[in-house]
């Protein structure tokens, strides 16, 4: 079992150029594991967990409804704004600057072999950085993502995720509204989701957050929850 996981913060990066660079660290934990099946001497497996803000851009899960996006191609364009289908979980979402993406890319062999403990474990590594806002975030019943004010009329959702995975290598993540412009969501109906609001830390605490001190207690959970041995890479995008 390899507890090691790789951090690289990528910084602002074209959504496109973010998934392919993720199919790639993706595809190679997966080779490793096929060639580790008749291997007399099997290799450990990579972890990656990739930091990044993306310029406006909607995504489509597999299992989405085109219609909860309310743009067309002019609109979009007019928006400065660009969509994806993409091969995650979930419905549409946005991304945006003044957003915390996270993908991490794990052999969940490495750590335990349940997805839904894996994502239960980011809703939680969620709702604890939260917590050191004075922020009471919580899990919605049948819903992914984190939530405040679940079961009031005034549930607005903070934190979505949509994941990948086979064999037990996980892809794509969660999204945590940090200084994000909530505008764009009105573009969509977010996460197939109607009638429920989308919220940001900074409007919940009326003021913007440091981004880079979020990401350091997003960091700081994670390794706990999932008993990490976090290692810090220069941020860049390797080809």
């Amino acid at each position: 079992m390899n507890k090691a996981v790789a951090v690289n913060d990528l910084g602002l990066k074209d959504y496109k150029e973010t998934w392919d660079f993720q199919e790639k660290l993706f595809k190679s934990i997966v080779d490793t594991k096929i060639g580790n099946r008749n291997s007399l001497e099997p290799q450990p497996t990579n972890n990656h967990f990739l930091f990044v803000e993306h310029p406006h851009v909607y995504t489509l899960g597999k299992s989405g409804d085109i219609s909860n996006m309310l743009l067309n191609e002019k609109q979009l364009e007019e928006k400065g704004a660009t969509f994806y289908k993409i091969n995650r979980g979930g419905d549409i979402t946005y991304h945006g600057p003044g957003q915390i993406v996270g993908y991490p890319i794990l052999d969940l062999e490495n750590f335990f072999t349940d997805i839904h403990k894996y994502l239960r474990l980011l809703e939680e590594m969620i709702i604890l950085t939260l917590a050191e806002y004075g922020l009471k975030a919580e899990r919605s019943n049948g819903e992914t993502g984190v939530w405040l004010d679940v079961g009031t009329p005034f549930v607005r959702k903070i934190c979505a995720m949509g994941v990948r995975a086979s064999r037990w290598v996980t892809m794509h993540g969660f999204a945590l509204n940090v200084n994000a412009n909530l505008g764009y969501f009105d573009n969509i109906v977010p996460c197939g989701i109607r009638g429920k609001a989308v919220t940001s830390m900074h409007v919940e605490l009326g003021q913007d957050l440091d981004i880079e001190e979020v990401k350091e207690k997003l960091l700081g959970h994670f390794q706990i929850l999932f008993e990490a041995e976090l290692k810090i890479e220069p941020a860049s995008i390797k080809h």
